[in-house]
């Protein structure tokens, strides 16, 4: 087993090493979520907190961790009987994205279940985490059914199993921390909810900190070994400190003035139910016992809100989550601490130095380490050298504030010069638009496909290992044989070549990509805020269908990817908002760039199918870099991804008194209908692109449909 790298040797991130070692404290805190770029240190953090972690006692040969003191009476390996137990050091289960749903709670032996009635069952992830950490990378690309599954477990601290009338039941508490970068989008607020904690990590920007990170990183890689033993006594001492918080817990007092303080901040950021005031609860209890205090301050409260409420209180999914820490104080200040009586100076317990901690950052603390109770040493361990002061600078000005160069009529192909980005309209609800025929895609809510989970339409032979078992065709399947196969008892003789696999019908995620005309004939304020609202309230609805998008734009001489496929609508719509707009209309180069973008999708993840949003006015005033007429070019382009069955839908944005129709003829070129902004809208939308039809779909093959 490689050393892993120590968590005392992280630089920075105070807010995560914080969150993590307060759930090492209180487990009932209910895990963390680490939100953050790449490179950010946000797995060798969750790694390394499994070797701060108390060793546990369990029932010697248990597969479940059952503790000795009060093993589950429910427990598949029990009864167990009274005794000694070992101990063991905390486990950190490693959940893939691409595990299996047997894999995460378990499998049965359908074949022994049938033919000889026992239940035998080989344990799964959630067994193996059962009081230990459960965590997951990219919590955000977790399938919907893996999810399920977590919601159920983390809900009522238990993992079933259901198969044809066999259950087994076993204990599944555990510490569930999850990482993911928010480019590659968000968490179903269920899930989200699920996390006691959140926190945001970004890389230093000061160089110094960096160069810290790059040497301890260097240092580990040439001697794992060696550094971790340089870091070991500071390892030692948070190790002790996390005993002794866990130990001083349960004397922890929450006072009501604590406790309106709590109920005021949840109320006042309008949080919804009541979970977060119960983190919040044991979120400030964990961080006076890490301080060793007996009693909860306003400090304490305040650095629960923070860590607590930010992914609370989205109220919708292009919210960024954050939290108002000039309201936050307005609140608490409404409810001041009352005075604590001086307390009796207790024993120091190992690795403190009082009831306050141990002061880790020395007597010049005032870096990023700073904070309630105090965190590990930082830039004063084995390998940090004294950092030089930062030299003082003038403040840089904001370049989002910075006003944006005009380009010349020249460079926006001819059609005057660029209009700045304006706001979207309000968003409202689409109808949904889906891709015809069958896929057999990721799970979602948007078209038809062959899913885990869903309505069963039938049964085939397994391919590979056994998941879901149609029992009627199992059983027509082995009843011919009973006899040749000598049965004379009341069990049914059931071979492996017998089962059968239920196939089921569901819901896929699609791939939208996004077209969207953004020249000089769009550019009209009015009108471009209103396509802008248009394609927002799309986007939401991608949101809500878990598909991924991608954005390109076109306008000028040339169309932009301006946002590769991701399943990131966030990303999307940030993108969406700061559009610019003007210049001639390259429609054909919109269209052309659509089909390399889909076809390198295509290579990338074959069963994701796509749908072609068109969001245009139909207009065609320049060839840009391809030559020729602009309409013959464009109706080519279109009639390009029609030959390869994308299905595709054309918003049309053409307004006034005069319509040329252009859009719908572009509409009838790529094999799909038109829709006007207005008939967009649900309320308005009787039924006309319920499904996306394209104009060949009666003669393209099954295998064409899949790959369309």
């Amino acid at each position: 087993m490689s050393t892993p790298y120590p968590f005392t040797a992280v630089v920075g991130q105070t807010d995560l090493r914080l969150a993590l070692l307060l759930n090492a404290v209180s487990p009932a805190v209910g895990g963390v979520l680490v939100r953050g770029e790449k490179g950010t240190a946000k797995s060798t953090a969750v790694r390394a907190l499994s070797a701060l972690l108390p060793q546990v006692d369990v029932v010697p040969g248990c597969r479940f961790s059952c503790a000795p003191a009060a093993p589950d009476p429910a427990c598949p390996d029990g009864p167990h009987e009274s005794g000694p137990g070992t101990t063991r050091p905390a486990r950190m289960v490693e959940l893939p994205v691409g595990a299996s749903e047997d894999r995460l709670v378990g499998a049965l032996d359908i074949e022994r279940a049938l033919a000889e009635g026992v239940k035998a069952f080989e344990p799964g992830l959630l067994a193996d985490a059962h009081r230990g950490i459960l965590y997951v990378d990219e919590v955000n690309l977790l399938h919907d059914h893996l999810i399920d599954l977590l919601l159920d477990a983390a809900a009522m601290g238990a993992s079933y199993v259901e198969r044809e009338g066999v259950s087994v039941r076993h204990a599944a508490r555990f510490l569930l921390v999850g990482t993911m970068n928010p480019e590659e989008g968000e968490l179903r607020p269920q899930l989200l909810d699920r996390f006691g904690l959140t926190v945001e990590v970004a890389a230093s920007r000061e160089p110094a900190q960096r160069v810290e990170v790059v040497r301890r990183r260097l240092a580990y890689e040439d001697d794992p070994a060696g550094f971790a033993s340089r870091w070991a006594g500071d390892e030692h001492e948070v190790r002790a400190r996390v005993v002794a918080a866990r130990a001083l817990l349960p004397k922890v007092s929450l006072g009501d003035t604590a406790l309106l303080q709590i109920a005021a901040t949840c109320a006042g950021f309008e949080v919804d139910g009541m979970r977060a005031d119960i983190v919040m609860a044991r979120t400030a209890t964990a961080l006076a016992a890490w301080a060793g205090r007996t009693d909860v301050r306003k400090e304490d409260v305040r650095q629960a809100a923070l860590l607590a409420l930010p992914h609370r209180r989205r109220r919708n999914p292009f919210d960024a989550p954050g939290l108002d820490e000039d309201m936050l104080d307005r609140i608490l200040d409404e409810f001041p601490d009352e005075e604590p009586e001086p307390e009796p100076d207790p024993d120091p317990e190992p690795g403190s130095e009082g009831p306050e901690g141990p002061d880790d950052n020395g007597p010049d603390d005032g870096g990023p380490d700073g904070g309630p109770g105090g965190l590990p040493p930082q830039e004063a361990g084995p390998e940090a050298p004294d950092a030089p002061d930062a030299p003082e600078t003038e403040p840089r000005p904001d370049p989002a504030e910075a006003p944006e160069p005009q380009p010349s009529a020249q460079e926006n192909g001819g059609a005057g010069p660029e209009q700045a980005a304006v706001r979207a309209a309000e968003p409202f609800r689409t109808k949904m638009l889906s891709v015809p025929g069958l896929g057999e895609g990721a799970s979602g809510r948007r078209s038809r496909a062959r899913t885990a989970h869903g309505r069963t339409t039938g049964a085939q032979r397994p391919r590979g290992h056994l998941t879901k078992l149609h029992l009627t065709a199992t059983i027509q399947a082995a009843a011919p044989h009973q006899k040749a196969r000598g049965r004379s008892g009341r069990g049914l003789v059931v071979r492996k070549d017998d089962l059968r696999q239920a196939t089921r019908e569901g819901r896929e995620g699609n791939l939208v990509l996004f077209v969207v005309d953004a020249s000089g004939s769009m550019a009209a304020r009015q009108r471009m805020s209103a396509v802008k609202g248009a394609v927002l309230s799309l986007l939401l609805d991608a949101y809500q269908r878990r598909d991924k998008v991608g954005l390109i734009t076109f306008r000028g001489a040339a169309a932009e990817l301006a946002l590769p496929p991701t399943s990131s609508v966030d990303a999307a719509a940030a993108r969406l908002e700061q559009l610019p707009t003007g210049g001639r209309t390259p429609l054909a180069s919109g269209l052309l760039k659509a089909h390399e973008v889909l076809r390198i999708e295509r290579l990338r993840d074959p069963s994701r199918r796509p749908l072609l949003v068109v969001v245009t006015d139909g207009r065609a005033t320049s060839a840009g870099a391809l030559g020729g007429d602009p309409r013959e070019l464009s109706r080519r382009s279109a009639r390009i991804l029609a030959a390869e069955h994308v299905a595709s839908v054309v918003v049309d944005c053409e307004s006034g008194p005069v319509r040329l129709g252009l859009a719908g003829a572009l509409a009838a070129d790529l094999g799909g209908p038109a829709v006007t902004l207005v008939g967009l809208r649900a309320d308005s939308l009787a039924g006309l692109v319920k499904n996306v039809r394209t104009a060949v779909t009666s003669q393209s093959s099954p295998t064409n449909r899949r790959a369309a």
